[in-house]
């Protein structure tokens, strides 16, 4: 499989501040890939390079095979992004907006097709609303409009689903899966939404500090069936006890201050629950969160605090 992006050793430096260190990453043709980090972490500075908007320090950024600063403008013309929130002409309407942008960008779109290209973002039915009428999310969809415009192989979407309501950012997840599955276009989209990630990627890294932190597919970096439950119980020691004479004794992992935890997939939660009570085991909580968080709390709180101890 082609690589599209391939970034080695990027490093951006700001003054006092080195924004992208050493970073290597690559995404391959047909990837959704998850750009992940918590905010500050060095994810639009990478994604600006990546558009020639900033100027690399040092390292190398190749797009479709070819270097990006040599050939800028045969590379950029397949490639289509969405950067934070999207500068639209708030007073014309959507059909208007993307019509100018079409012609901005050199492309010669017919009233149909330009339909057609709000139809597959689900605006079709507001095309002749202003879009100063629209909300958050229909703004974001109709800036992925526009990135598309031109029909490029390769979508960079920078936060896609900051400040959007839960239905938009719905709408907007399906809008990606939709564009990888049936128009094969290869995605790398940026967040600091774990679940969002984890819904719409294939493969993905965690950076921090600018730094690489891990990079994988999905299914190496985690289980995605796997939760961490956390049992709340007056006597830890008892429970304990019990539990790791019963057939959840593989799942046991720690006993401390919050309480019993314990590795296990969603599904055994409830007959887990049951065999609790059956063994009068008075439970005062259980809680589960998936392992995804778990994991990407661990290793950037972990960077921190190796950066905290260099300093």
């Amino acid at each position: 499989m082609n690589s599209i992006i391939k970034v080695s050793h990027l490093t951006k430096q700001f003054k006092e501040l080195k924004a992208v260190d050493a970073l290597s990453f690559s995404v391959q043709e047909g990837d959704v890939y998850g750009f992940l980090g918590q905010n500050g972490a060095g994810k639009s500075t990478t994604i600006r390079m990546l558009l020639t908007l900033i100027t690399p320090t040092d390292g190398e950024i190749e797009l479709f095979g070819y270097n990006l600063f040599t050939h800028r403008k045969e590379i950029l013309q397949q490639v289509g992004a969405v950067i934070e929130r999207p500068d639209l002409y708030k007073y014309l309407n959507g059909y208007e907006n993307l019509s100018i942008f079409a012609k901005m960008s050199g492309v010669k779109l017919s009233k149909q097709q330009l339909m057609e290209q709000l139809e597959l973002v689900g605006l079709a039915p507001r095309a002749y609303s202003k879009v100063r009428t629209y909300s958050q999310g229909m703004k974001q969809r109709l800036g992925l409009a526009v990135a598309l415009v031109h029909n490029p192989q390769l979508i960079l979407l920078d936060e896609p689903t900051n400040g959007l309501d839960p239905q938009g950012i719905a709408d907007m997840r399906n809008l990606i899966l939709m564009l990888s599955r049936e128009r094969r276009k290869t995605i790398l989209v940026s967040s600091h939404l774990l679940s969002e990630v984890e819904q719409i990627a294939n493969r993905m890294i965690i950076i921090d500090k600018g730094k690489k932190l891990v990079e994988g597919s999905v299914n190496e970096l985690f289980h995605p069936d796997d939760t961490i439950v956390l049992l709340e119980t007056e006597n830890k020691s008892a429970a304990q006890s019990i539990i790791q004479q019963s057939k959840y004794a593989a799942a046991f992992l720690q006993t401390d201050a919050s309480g019993i935890e314990l590795k296990m997939s969603r599904e055994e939660v409830p007959a887990f629950t049951k065999f609790l009570i059956e063994q009068n085991i008075a439970v005062k909580g259980i809680t589960a969160r998936h392992t995804l968080e778990d994991y990407f709390l661990k290793i950037t709180t972990a960077n921190q605090h190796v950066e905290a101890y260099k300093n």
